[in-house]
C-alpha cells in the first residue's frame, strides 16, 4: 500500500506556481507571435509571388517534418557553434514561436482559400480598399471559420511548451522535475503538476471561448 504524502508537495507549491506563470507567459508570446507569422505566411502562400510561395513551402514542410524536440536542441545547442547564443527561455520561446507559426500558416491558408472570389470582387465594387477588403472580407472571416482548429492548435502548443523543460527553461514541467528531485515524492508532484496542466488548458479554452463570442459573432464589421 502506497502512503500518500503531499505535504512537501504543498510546501513547494510557490515553485510550482511561478512554473506555471512562466508557462502561461512562455505561451501566451508564442501565440500571439506565432499568430502573426502565421498570417504572414499565409497570405505569402495564397497572393505571394512565387519565390515567396516556394520559401513559406519549404518552411512549413521542414517545421512539420520534424520533431520539436530536434527544433529546441538546434536552437539551444546548435546555434551557439556559428556563434549564436540564446538563454534557455529565449530558446523557448523562438522554437515554439516557429512551431506554431508552421501549423498555424496552413490553419489560416485553409481559412483564406474558403472565401469565395465574387465576395472579394463585391467588396471591389462597393469601392472598398485593397486593406479593407482583405480586412473584413478575407481576414476576419477565415479566422472566424478556422477559430476552433486554431484554438485547439494554441491549447496545444501551451501544452508542448512542457518539452522545453529538455535545455533547462524554467516553465512548469521543469519546476516540477526540480521539485520531485527535492522531495522524491514523484507521483503526488506530477499529479500535482497534471493537474496544473489541465487548470490551464480549462482556463485558456474559457478565454478562447469569450474571445470569439466578443471578436466573431455576426456582424463582422466591427
Amino acid at each position: 500500500m502506497y502512503d500518500f504524502n503531499f505535504a512537501p508537495v504543498f510546501a513547494g507549491i510557490d515553485l510550482l506556481l511561478h512554473g506555471a506563470w512562466i508557462t502561461v507567459r512562455l505561451s501566451a508570446m508564442a501565440m500571439a507571435i506565432g499568430l502573426v507569422v502565421s498570417i504572414l505566411c499565409a497570405v505569402a502562400k495564397t497572393s505571394g509571388p512565387r519565390p515567396l510561395r516556394i520559401l513559406v513551402d519549404v518552411y512549413v514542410e521542414v517545421i512539420r517534418n520534424t520533431p520539436f524536440l530536434v527544433q529546441i536542441f538546434f536552437l539551444y545547442f546548435g546555434l551557439p557553434t556559428i556563434g549564436v547564443r540564446l538563454d534557455p527561455n529565449t530558446a523557448a520561446l523562438i522554437a515554439l514561436v516557429v512551431n506554431f507559426g508552421a501549423y498555424g500558416t496552413e490553419i489560416i491558408r485553409a481559412g483564406i482559400e474558403s472565401i469565395q472570389t465574387g465576395q472579394i470582387e463585391a467588396g471591389t465594387a462597393l469601392g472598398l480598399s485593397r486593406g479593407q477588403i482583405f480586412r473584413y472580407i478575407v481576414l476576419k472571416p477565415a479566422l472566424r471559420t478556422v477559430y476552433p482548429a486554431l484554438t485547439s492548435q494554441f491549447i496545444y502548443l501551451m501544452l508542448t511548451s512542457s518539452v522545453v523543460s529538455v535545455i533547462s527553461a524554467t516553465d512548469l514541467a521543469a519546476a516540477g522535475n526540480d521539485l520531485q528531485s527535492q522531495t522524491f515524492a514523484s507521483f503526488e508532484v506530477y499529479l500535482v503538476v497534471t493537474a496544473l496542466y489541465l487548470a490551464l488548458s480549462v482556463a485558456f479554452s474559457a478565454l478562447f471561448a469569450a474571445i470569439e463570442r466578443a471578436a466573431f459573432t455576426y456582424p463582422l464589421s466591427r
